[in-house]
């Protein structure tokens, strides 16, 4: 399988093409920046797009949850899955609906029209016993629509 597999240059030079200058969320971001960081470098490339982590955003919102591991947080969120977890394309997946499962709890339970990337980084960096009052004060800013 691994004798055809295209080189780790080839792989994360099409990776930089394919993401540009998007924003890219990951499961334990710090770990997956550095290694792509690494990875880049090695081929001259880079990736101009910010980074959020989804497990911090995740401690955040979901502080009851028992711990913060990608597959006990989609079973808290009630996230559908087939429960195949630690291969890439499975995370990908499990990581990109808790992302949004986490936006629609942030703008179903405190009122916010538009979860931006922003605002969930900012989140990501609030201390957990901030939390409430750094939405209050965000949701007090945004304009009331009638």
């Amino acid at each position: 399988m691994l004798k055809t597999a295209p080189s780790c240059g080839e792989v994360m030079t099409a990776f930089a093409d394919f993401a540009g200058g998007a924003d890219l969320v990951a499961h334990n971001a710090s770990f997956d920046k550095r290694f792509l960081h690494a990875e880049l470098e090695r081929v001259k490339r880079q990736c101009s797009g910010e980074f959020a982590c989804s497990m911090l955003v995740a401690r955040r919102i979901y502080q009851q949850a028992e711990n913060h591991k990608l597959g006990t947080l989609v079973e808290h969120a009630n996230i559908p899955n087939d429960g195949t977890f630690h291969r890439a394309l499975a995370d990908a997946q499990m990581t990109a609906r808790l992302w949004l499962k986490m936006v629609d709890h942030l703008s179903d339970n405190h009122r916010i029209e538009h979860v931006s990337f922003s605002l969930m980084q900012k989140l990501s960096s609030t201390p957990k016993n901030a939390v409430k009052r750094f939405l209050q004060k965000y949701t007090s800013k945004q304009p009331i629509n009638c």
